[in-house]
């Protein structure tokens, strides 16, 4: 193969098994989260769609939320799914370029939104009465736009910068889907500088919205113990505590997956951690935000059995 990479017309995805019997067995638990992540995820957005009560700042960025982790767990599960039912590593260089692009965009934008509705909860909790001028409909949709439009750019320059680079060390990549890393590791030595560096640059501003999370919060937790009432805490508690758990599970996940050491590094380990910041999330947010919103749950129950 040449040294090139317009001589590169496919990459080799990392297989999850090698034998036949196990590569069902991975089609079939993939299927099944698949599925899972399609049904949860369909069902907040038709319920928050079709629901007039469900119209509010918190429900609309869970309605953008549910979006995004339908669109990240379509970009990389089906083609890994396919793969294994057809005994397959193959994928075209247009599909790898697009599956790293839509993987970066969705994620960056769900990490904006993530950070947005903190500060929906931090007006919720600190700033009830303004809440309504602070997160009006079209304050909210601009927010939201935002986050999109932010996570368009940077899967744009990220993607752009990636696949410029000069391609030397062949076409295998180590993971069941196309992600920077993997593709750096395929360009020569002296060509990966330039990405690297935009990657410092997203690195930092995704830390301005982890501070900017955790300043939320330090400020809810504070308005919420302040409240007198046992009843007044717990609600405002719960409140919160389905978007924490969602942003403490990216956060981990992702915080591992790109700063674990090197010396721990392995193929296994890259799939295991891979597997839980882009498919794990989109399977069980709708769970997580389900399980303590009975607002949500009502709304859903009554969709289900066609009471709007």
């Amino acid at each position: 193969m040449s040294n090139s990479s317009s001589s590169i017309n496919q990459f080799l995805l990392l297989p999850f098994a090698d034998t036949r019997e196990l590569q069902l067995l991975h089609f079939c638990l993939f299927l099944g989260i698949y599925l899972a992540a399609l049904l949860g995820n369909g069902l907040i957005i038709i319920t928050i769609a079709c629901d007039h009560r469900l119209h509010t700042p918190m429900y609309f960025f869970l309605l953008n939320l549910s979006v995004t982790d339908l669109g990240c767990i379509c970009t990389t599960v089906p083609k890994s799914m396919a793969n294994s039912l057809w005994d397959t590593r193959a994928i075209s260089y247009t599909g790898c370029l697009a599956q790293l692009l839509f993987v970066v965009f969705f994620m960056t934008t769900e990490y904006c939104l993530l950070t947005v509705m903190s500060y929906d909860r931090y007006v919720a909790i600190c700033h009830p009465l303004h809440y309504g001028t602070l997160l009006g409909s079209r304050a909210c949709v601009h927010m939201a736009a935002a986050a999109w439009a932010s996570g368009f750019l940077n899967a744009v320059l990220h993607t752009a910068n990636t696949f410029s680079l000069p391609l030397c060390h062949g076409n295998a990549v180590d993971q069941f889907f196309c992600e920077i890393p993997q593709i750096l590791k395929l360009s020569c030595s002296h060509a990966y500088l330039r990405e690297t560096g935009l990657i410092v640059v997203s690195a930092c501003l995704g830390f301005g919205c982890f501070v900017f999370i955790v300043v939320s919060y330090v400020q809810i937790f504070r308005a919420v113990l302040r409240i007198p009432s046992e009843h007044g805490r717990h609600k405002a508690f719960s409140t919160c505590l389905p978007h924490l758990a969602v942003v403490s599970l990216f956060l981990s996940t992702d915080f591992f997956a790109y700063l674990k050491p090197p010396s721990i590094s392995s193929p296994i380990l890259n799939q295991a951690v891979s597997f839980l910041y882009s498919v794990f999330p989109p399977a069980v947010n709708p769970l997580i935000y389900s399980m303590r919103n009975q607002e949500l749950k009502v709304s859903m129950w009554k969709l289900l059995t066609g009471c709007f």
